[in-house]
């Protein structure tokens, strides 16, 4: 969540005072978004050396964690809201980690990029897979296991006794809530346990 108006967008989805869990977290830049503005403390999971430094440098506790390999280290509702923003295509499974995700968090926040975005779309159209500022990298060089869109993860949130509270898309820092699956490239879900 590189882009200050798309964190601001999801950091308004989460409780002042919150206890937050990052999945993913980066460098940390959305946990001290929190901390500095909304009074929120917590922890990020990070696996990529430079940004759990960059976290520490921050000021944010962090976790050194392949998620991969679930959150066993976490008790039953641990924290107020977790966050996996753009992490889920990064997962070999995503549905383990949406349930653990629910059992360690009251709330959960996901933002992946919406491979059904129309644009996206269009290059599938012409043969070609697409390269796009939420999709930038090449076929053969991408980090994501997965692709999905905004509609496959209302299913996958049932399959897995989620109840949606929330879902938006963002296209250039705007929310779209009409027609998310074909005009937004970022996918945003907030869910709580059925």
């Amino acid at each position: 969540m590189s882009e200050r108006k798309d964190l601001e967008l999801i950091a308004d989805l989460v409780p002042a005072g919150s206890r937050v869990l990052d999945l993913g977290c980066g460098d940390g830049e959305l946990l001290a978004h929190l901390r500095d503005r909304k009074g929120c403390t917590g922890y990020g999971i990070e696996l990529a050396d430079a940004n759990v430094q960059a976290c520490v440098k921050r000021g944010i506790d962090v976790i050194q964690l392949n998620l991969d390999e679930g959150l066993a280290l976490f008790e039953d509702r641990s924290f107020d809201v977790v966050l996996q923003l753009d992490t889920l295509q990064h997962l070999r499974n995503t549905e383990k980690m949406l349930r653990e995700t629910a059992r360690v968090g009251r709330i959960g926040i996901v933002s992946f990029p919406n491979f059904a975005h129309w644009p996206n779309r269009l290059h599938v159209l012409t043969g070609r897979m697409p390269v796009t500022r939420a999709l930038p990298y090449e076929w053969f060089d991408t980090p994501n296991i997965r692709v999905g869109t905004y509609a496959d993860f209302g299913v996958l949130a049932r399959r897995c006794g989620l109840q949606v509270t929330d879902s938006f898309g963002l296209q250039n820092g705007q929310v779209r809530r009409r027609w998310p699956n074909l005009l937004a490239s970022v996918a945003v879900f907030r869910f709580e346990s059925a």
